[in-house]
């Protein structure tokens, strides 16, 4: 029996989440929508000009891979997580965020000097989420924070697409692939963000290699990423890179290939306020559906559902007790 039933690596970021306005963004550059990376003094910056925002700030832990495995766990689902954090006040918080949400990881993680990676979390009044990352520590995960022995007793693997971006992470995210093919272990991966897709390309298709079990994305970086003309095009070419995918298309629901056949999925219908963590939730869920033994379809729909709940609050995470009531609105799913 395996021990775990779905193995992440990715960043490890202490989140903080304001809301703002389009003129906050125009007025200090910053492009809507996307995830842009910045250094420790263009966030502190940020953070200076926006100070008056952030009396009604959350912090928590974060990171796009982290999100998604702590949405598996809250599900039920027996994980670990591959990260880095620094042995300082963030870091310590961090950890203690994952062990609460029953996530296991690295024994040695938070006992190395440094500054814990932070995104600053920008939400307007049309439910956008924009990100300003500062990597900290994070940038440094490396193939020496792969558990092997972790990983061969894991069903499906997880990688963070914005692993892409580190000279470390890099190699670390197309190790620990490599090493799950050579275990017969079920391997996945997000695509994460359009302007990492436009940015990276050539990494990401490196970091697939020879094809993954599951690729996650939505419609955006589904056809940046095939440089297709449409979106029927783009579901075709990402054929080339993954036996199976799932699409998020927003308020048009989502778009499955189980290996055979196209399969759609109806939005459930929501005032959307915050989509931060959206797609994270999406593949979290889905992942929990899989590793129980659910269809693409069931799956599909949990995800539709847990990611319907996400968008109309504030924040990446749903309580503990919202996760039971998903499962119960869907049972059977």
């Amino acid at each position: 029996m395996n021990t775990y039933d779905i193995y992440g690596i990715g960043a490890a970021l202490l989140d903080t989440e304001i809301e703002v306005t389009d003129a906050d963004l125009q007025q200090f550059n910053i492009e809507k929508g996307l995830m842009t990376l910045v250094d420790d003094t263009r966030q502190k910056e940020l953070m200076n000009h926006l100070k008056d925002h952030l009396v009604a700030s959350k912090k928590a832990s974060g990171g796009s891979g982290a999100n998604t495995i702590i949405a598996a766990s809250s599900f039920g689902s027996r994980t670990f997580y591959s990260c880095k954090v620094a042995n300082d006040e963030n870091g310590l918080l961090y950890l203690s965020d994952l062990e609460k949400a029953n996530v296991t990881y690295h024994a040695n993680n938070g006992s190395s000097p440094g500054v814990t990676g932070k995104c600053l979390v920008m939400i307007t009044s049309d439910a956008e989420r924009t990100m300003n990352t500062y990597l900290g520590i994070s940038e440094t995960v490396s193939v020496i924070d792969i558990d092997e022995d972790a990983l061969k007793q894991s069903k499906y693997v997880y990688i963070e697409g914005y692993q892409v971006t580190s000279p470390t992470g890099r190699p670390a995210a197309i190790k620990l692939k490599e090493l799950a093919d050579a275990n017969n272990i079920k391997t996945s991966i997000s695509l994460s963000d359009p302007a990492i897709v436009n940015h990276f390309h050539d990494g990401l298709k490196e970091m697939i290699g020879s094809g993954v079990d599951i690729l996650f994305c939505n419609k955006d970086e589904a056809i940046n990423f095939t440089q297709a003309d449409s979106f029927d095009d783009a579901f075709e070419g990402l054929k080339k890179y993954a036996k199976t995918f799932a699409i998020t298309m927003g308020a048009e629901g989502s778009c499955l290939f189980d290996g055979e056949q196209r399969i759609d999925i109806a939005p459930c219908v929501v005032k959307a306020i915050d989509t931060n963590g959206a797609g994270d939730m999406y593949a979290g869920a889905f992942l929990y559906a899989l590793s129980q033994g659910k269809t693409y379809q069931q799956a599909g729909n949990l995800a539709s559902k847990a990611a319907s709940v996400i968008v109309s609050q504030y924040g990446p995470r749903l309580r503990k007790e919202q996760h039971a009531e998903v499962l119960s609105e869907m049972e059977g799913f």
